[in-house]
């Protein structure tokens, strides 16, 4: 259990128009925000909560696989992040993403990704600021609505171009940045850099997100405090752990939290394992579900303090069915619950 000592928060915290209930942020990670997801974070206190990276070019055509990550039926407040490196492309995937329900618009410039590198999107902007600035005004200027950028501090250790990339977004109208503390050619190696958000928080009026290895409550004030940053943003922390998110706001409003018992964690994984197979259809779905199912048998041997099941992890996320999945997820929580009264 953690200390109820309250942090001083950033007043009046505004996205655009946007009031978020809280500062804290779910980050958009390809493979694991899908809708499911960000509505079990959202209800459990997530402050904003963020799709999936959307393609450009696909939401835009009508693509069932970029429409289905950037669904947000049942959300309050419906975040699509898109990426792209075209602007009439990305001007156009604002407003299909905006018609169908979004409320806010980010603009992925830090996805490190070969995948998405390679096709000059993501963390490659950051070598092309003039592209990266066309890109923020062809969105702003599609959308009604409050337009982000999520980016890394840089290209590399030689090209740390963050606070000049803010300076340029808030310049063409945008609502919020977050950074990452890590640059592109880190990965996700080292530690992230929290003091080095700063400088972005120096330069720009608008509200600066930190990001970059909050997975622990207690690392939440410590980001605040080292970058000067506005809010978080929880990635890969949030992995089989929905309600982490919602945590992290309660400690920093200074109250009492404490993680879900087994049964609730069983109850939310199934829940969003029950979400992911309507989301996608059963077959696609057990496939979509696997890491999940690995990362909340993870958490949950954490909670309980015990090993992980290694034999029954293995065959929930190897499954052949949807029905036989779940038989080895549930079995899997039934031995840790037993280890845990022991």
């Amino acid at each position: 259990m953690s200390s109820n000592t309250p942090v001083p928060l950033a007043q009046n915290f505004v996205v655009g128009r946007v009031s978020p209930a809280n500062p804290v942020l779910l980050a958009p990670m390809s493979g694991v925000t899908d809708l499911a997801f960000r509505r079990i974070a959202a209800r459990l206190g997530a402050g904003l909560v963020v799709s999936e990276m959307v393609a450009s070019r696909e939401l835009a055509t009508a693509d069932d696989e970029a429409r289905l990550r950037a669904e947000g039926e049942g959300l309050g407040v419906h975040v699509v992040q898109l990426a792209g490196r075209d602007p009439s492309w990305m001007a156009e995937a604002a407003r299909v993403a905006v018609g169908a329900g979004a409320s806010i618009v980010d603009i992925n410039m830090g996805c490190p990704a070969k995948k998405v590198v390679g096709g000059h999107g993501g963390s490659a902007l950051l070598k092309d600021l003039d592209l990266a600035t066309r890109l923020i005004a062809a969105t702003v200027a599609a959308v009604d609505a409050p337009v982000t950028v999520k980016m890394r501090l840089g290209w590399d250790a030689d090209s740390i171009v963050a606070p000049e990339l803010a300076a340029r977004a808030e310049a063409e109208g945008v609502a919020m940045v977050t950074v990452h503390g890590r640059t592109r050619a880190q990965f996700y190696e080292g530690r992230a850099d929290w003091g080095a958000i700063r400088a972005i928080v120096d330069r720009v009026s608008i509200p600066v997100v930190a990001n970059g290895d909050l997975v622990a409550v207690e690392d939440a004030p410590a980001m605040l405090q080292a970058s000067g940053a506005d809010a978080v943003m929880i990635g890969r922390g949030a992995q089989g752990r929905a309600w982490f998110p919602g945590m992290v706001a309660a400690h920093l409003a200074g109250r009492q939290v404490k993680a879900p018992d087994l049964d609730m964690q069983r109850d939310l994984a199934l829940e969003h394992y029950e979400g992911l197979l309507a989301l996608y259809g059963r077959d696609v779905g057990v496939r979509h579900a696997r890491k999940h199912l690995g990362w909340y048998i993870d958490a949950a041997a954490a909670s309980a303090g015990t090993p992980v099941p290694a034999a029954l992890k293995a065959a929930a996320q190897s499954a052949p069915t949807a029905e036989e999945a779940r038989s080895a997820f549930v079995a899997a929580y039934d031995k840790l619950g037993w280890r845990a009264a022991a």
